[in-house]
């Protein structure tokens, strides 16, 4: 609180507040009020012109994307503000990375100087206080590590005693209106997964199951809760056989609570990952059942045997190649018999199978045989003309050579990526021990100018092996080659398929459409 500024008139201050619920905790000194109080003395008595207050109201310091904060940073870079004031550095941020690279890079680098109350941290001067700043950053980040740890405790505490801790309940149910974490049936949406299961019992593919209920025009889980879908596709709003499947296997309709299918990575990521079964925490009998146990398992049953018949898969030459020009998505095939008798594969639109009666997209059913002879007939009859009349010219030369020498050099090339981002993450280390204080300025600076001579070196060998420098008539050679090898082999050599080929396009009206990795070769 015993800084000084001399020049109050050359900056333009935002003051930054925040609370979090965990910070609510520690008692009203930590309200927003009483931050944005403290903030407005500190101005007042020093002068300063307060361009804007950003205020984040519930959240969390372990994160950086907060609206209050994104909208700072805007203000920052079109130069409207050149100080940044906090109460102290865990109002700023509880992780001690990012909050150092605010520190130490992010706002030097925008002539920002920032100002924490409490710790007597002033960038804008040199202090011992300044010195400690990443102790202090590293402190805050292990607080919130505690933090999460005990939140994550008793949520775990709450699971195992079979209190509902999630955020929306399994369709069929709802909140129940007086008691907290406890569920209770929704008997509008308990209707229709009476109905799923019952249609399921009666041998209904779980396919049908989806075909039906779109048909009678049945909200789906999203729908009937009201979510808002941020980017919709074509499935939006639609039953799939997917969510069928995984309704009949859920035990949440037998009256037992399933928690834990899904973790956090950390307390600093959002991003959940799935977890294993054994791994869940199922409590029995904690609400009332929707399905009996009879019925249930019987259902189970039938949709665990159909699997075996789904595991087929096929390959072809085509495989990963093929779109549907309507609706974007890949094309997937089937195998049917034909009058013989025998095996034949045909493209499907994939839209289509999974909602055949919602008019999404059309079959495009066509033998896979016919489609693949036709694309490379095409591909072979430009490879031709490309030799016949020479026209490869020298750009498209150059990236034909560079796609036959892929192959080769591919091992090399990957082994080179992951050297360099190794050493690139050796360069963040060196550089928060230095932050830290392990390292002094010499030892920092020997280090750090050999690691990034050595990533400037696998940096400049791998810029070399994406972009071959030959001579034109090397280019032409390595070209000719390649369209001669196509020719020779075209109906069993994926890689050059691969090479040539972005992706195939089949309409509605069973035109094929090609779209080369070479603009030159489209234009034959």
């Amino acid at each position: 609180m015993y800084l000084e500024i001399s020049n109050p008139m050359d900056y333009h201050v935002a003051l930054y507040i925040r609370l979090s619920k965990e910070d609510e905790n520690e008692g009203p000194s930590e309200s927003v009020t009483n931050q944005q109080s403290l903030l407005q003395e500190f101005v007042q008595q020093h002068r300063l012109s307060v361009y804007d207050t950003y205020i984040d109201d519930g959240w969390s310091g372990t994160s950086f994307d907060r609206p209050g904060f994104q909208r700072m940073v805007t203000d920052i870079e079109a130069k409207k503000v050149n100080m940044v004031i906090t109460k102290d550095l865990s109002r700023l941020g509880r992780d001690y990375i990012l909050t150092g690279h605010y520190m130490e890079r992010y706002f030097p680098e925008h002539q920002v100087r920032y100002i924490s109350l409490l710790d007597g941290i002033d960038t804008g001067v040199d202090s011992t206080a300044n010195d400690i700043t990443p102790f202090r950053a590293i402190m805050n980040d292990m607080y919130a590590k505690d933090i999460s740890k005990k939140i994550l405790s008793v949520k775990h505490d709450k699971q195992r005693k079979g209190l509902f801790i999630g955020w929306k309940p399994a369709y069929g149910y709802k909140m129940h209106p007086t008691e907290k974490n406890k569920l209770v049936i929704d008997e509008e949406a308990a209707q229709i997964v009476r109905k799923i299961f019952n249609m399921a019992l009666e041998g209904v593919s779980c396919h049908k199951i989806a075909t039906q209920l779109n048909e009678e025009g049945i909200p789906t889980p999203a729908t009937y809760a009201g979510f808002t879908i941020g980017n919709p596709g074509p499935y939006t709003g639609l039953w799939s056989s997917e969510r069928i499947s995984e309704m009949l296997k859920n035990e949440t309709y037998l009256g037992n609570m399933v928690q834990g299918r899904m973790k956090k990575i950390n307390y600093k990521s959002k991003k959940c990952i799935r977890q294993d079964r054994r791994n869940w925490i199922i409590v029995e009998g904690t609400h009332e059942p929707l399905i009996d146990k009879e019925t249930f398992d019987k259902v189970r049953m039938l949709v665990e045997s159909r699997k075996r018949t789904r595991s087929r898969t096929y390959d072809y030459l085509l495989k990963g190649l093929i779109f549907c020009h309507e609706c974007g998505y890949p094309l997937s095939v089937i195998n049917r018999k034909n009058a013989a008798g025998e095996d034949r594969l045909y493209f499907l639109c994939r839209t289509y199978q999974r909602f055949t009666k919602a008019g999404v997209c059309s079959c495009h059913s066509i033998s896979e045989k016919i489609v693949t002879q036709a694309v490379i007939e095409k591909v072979r009859e430009v490879c031709q003309q490309y030799l016949q009349a020479d026209r490869l010219l020298p750009s498209a030369q150059k990236e034909v050579a560079k796609v036959m020498l892929e192959s080769d050099n591919e091992k090399e090339i990957a082994a080179l990526k992951a050297k360099i981002s190794s050493l690139t993450a050796h360069l963040d280390k060196v550089y928060m021990d230095k932050l830290s204080g392990i390292l002094d300025e010499g030892d920092f600076e020997r280090i750090y100018t050999k690691v990034k001579a050595e990533r400037a070196a696998l940096e400049q060998r791998l810029d070399k092996l994406d972009r071959p420098d030959y001579s034109p008539v090397e280019q032409t050679e390595m070209a000719k080659k390649m369209v001669e090898r196509f020719i020779e082999t075209a109906p069993t050599n994926r890689e050059l398929m691969v090479s040539l080929i972005e992706r195939v396009e089949l309409t509605e009206s069973k035109e094929i459409i090609i779209k080369f990795r070479f603009k030159q070769l489209e234009s034959v």
